[in-house]
């Protein structure tokens, strides 16, 4: 499917324009935006224990427009696929991602399932005037965003504006992507090859959401324990430090501080747990290496999820493992990206508008710097220190901005009419394949993070799907 043949996003857009002309028309709906902020105080949607910042104009997609986010989420799932695989079968596909020797034995290790990357969240930049759209990062284990976009949707739904605006054009649904992904979960689970060794009967397993106690989002985890409650399923948050193999009736298990687990929901991020090494990610490490749980993504999802996998799919031998549409939909729609090194020529990316580095291991966008944020004398310096540390360069892809009133309480002062001009970007999550929902996040730097005023946005879909 071409860009170019998808109006579909355009008419979300109009519907946007919609929603904020409403809101206009009540005055800013001042007393609606206000009651968010005391709704998501009542929910998992926290930022150091106070509501999130957050959009009150949602993102809107007609079924269409959904239709074609799937397209793209769900082509990216299946190149994703086959390059995991490819990974473990290859040496060629190996060196092409020159992963150090340690990790890329990790990567190697059997899952006892099927599905190489159970859990994923692919990033894009998506012009809703043309439809044409660029991938900005992807995201496996580690994706967060779900509780945010499930709960600033229900926000903006029990608003005034949403109220006026639904009897205009009608009803319309969200994504679920917290049950989704917990599904996901269980279904990884009941194919796992070890579950007929474990402790536990199947139907009800001891999951461990396993992090680094500074890293996770306590508030996420919560809401996921509520929701397997609700399926009868026991799950907690596991300190990774505090994993150990313990010795139980029936062998060797993984365990957390207070007991056995079934299912290690790996949210450590591999160059996380390689920063910060300890005895509990031993422990994680032997339990994937003799099957002691089901480690969901286990640690082949890696190459998939660094920085540098978009040079590897520009690479003869990973290009060789995708179909003639595949090859052509990276070559249209993923950035062109190098490992700069001390040897590179950094005449070449001068143009600093046109460029942004990360580092290779880099999460959570941390020492990601746009050229459009510094002066020309700053990014020859942000050049050499990338170089230096064999960070990646990418080119620059262009951002869709869209005007958004602001949600909660508003700053003291501030015209309840004024709309913000943002940059949009959509987090299109995969789970076991399959497209689940959307976590569109706004900002109005050249960088999209927690540092630079991001807005967490709400998400629906209008139309009725057809068969």
């Amino acid at each position: 499917m071409s860009a170019v043949e998808c109006p579909a996003t355009q008419g979300g857009f109009a519907l946007e324009e919609s929603f904020n002309g409403i809101c206009a028309e009540l005055g800013g709906d001042i007393e609606s935006r206000g009651a968010g902020d005391v709704y998501l105080a009542t929910t998992h949607a926290l930022y150091h224990g106070q509501p999130l910042s957050w959009a009150f104009t949602p993102k809107v997609f007609t079924v269409e427009g959904a239709r074609y986010l799937a397209h793209i989420a769900e082509t990216m799932g299946s190149i994703m696929e086959k390059v995991t695989r490819g990974f473990r079968e290859s040496e060629e596909v190996r060196a092409a991602f020159g992963l150090p020797e340690e990790v890329e034995r990790l990567c190697l290790l059997p899952t006892g399932y099927a599905s190489e990357i159970p859990l994923a969240r692919v990033d894009i930049f998506l012009n809703e005037h043309t439809g044409e759209f660029w991938f900005c990062e992807l995201n496996t284990d580690g994706s967060a965003g779900m509780t945010s976009a499930v709960e600033v949707s229900e926000a903006i739904r029990r608003s005034a504006t949403w109220c006026a605006f639904t009897e205009r054009h009608g009803e319309a649904r969200t994504f679920d992507v917290v049950r989704a992904c917990a599904r996901a979960i269980l279904e990884t689970y009941a194919e796992w090859d070890g579950r007929a060794q474990s402790g536990h009967p199947s139907e009800r397993p001891v999951i461990g959401v396993v992090d680094y106690g500074e890293s996770i989002s306590a508030d996420e985890v919560d809401h996921f324990q509520e929701i397997f409650a609700e399926m009868g399923v026991t799950c907690r948050f596991s300190e990774i430090r505090e994993l150990r193999v313990c010795e139980g009736e029936g062998g060797p298990a993984i365990a957390d501080a207070k007991g056995p687990l079934d299912v290690v929901w790996r949210r450590a991020v591999l160059s996380e747990m390689l920063e910060k090494p300890c005895e509990g990610s031993a422990a994680l490490v032997r339990a994937q290496e003799e099957q002691l749980a089901c480690v969901v993504g286990g640690f082949r999802t890696w190459p998939c999820a660094t920085k540098t996998v978009f040079c590897a799919l520009r690479n003869p031998c990973v290009r060789d493992l995708l179909s003639g549409a595949e090859r052509r939909f990276v070559e249209e729609h993923v950035p062109y990206t190098e490992i700069l090194g001390p040897e590179t020529d950094l005449s070449r990316f001068v143009d600093k508008d046109e460029w942004i580095v990360k580092p290779q291991d880099g999460y959570n966008a941390m020492g990601v710097v746009a050229g459009l944020d510094e002066t020309p004398k700053a990014w020859q310096e942000v050049l050499l220190r990338a170089a230096e540390a064999r960070s990646v360069i990418q080119r620059y892809a262009p951002q869709f901005k869209s005007a958004v009133y602001l949600g909660g309480k508003l700053p003291q002062g501030e015209d309840p009419l004024t709309c913000r001009e943002e940059s949009m970007m959509e987090g299109l999550f995969l789970f076991r394949g399959k497209f689940s929902g959307v976590f569109t996040r706004c900002g109005r730097e050249a960088t999209i993070g927690e540092w630079t005023d991001r807005l967490n946005m709400g998400c629906f879909v209008f139309g009725e799907e057809r068969p």
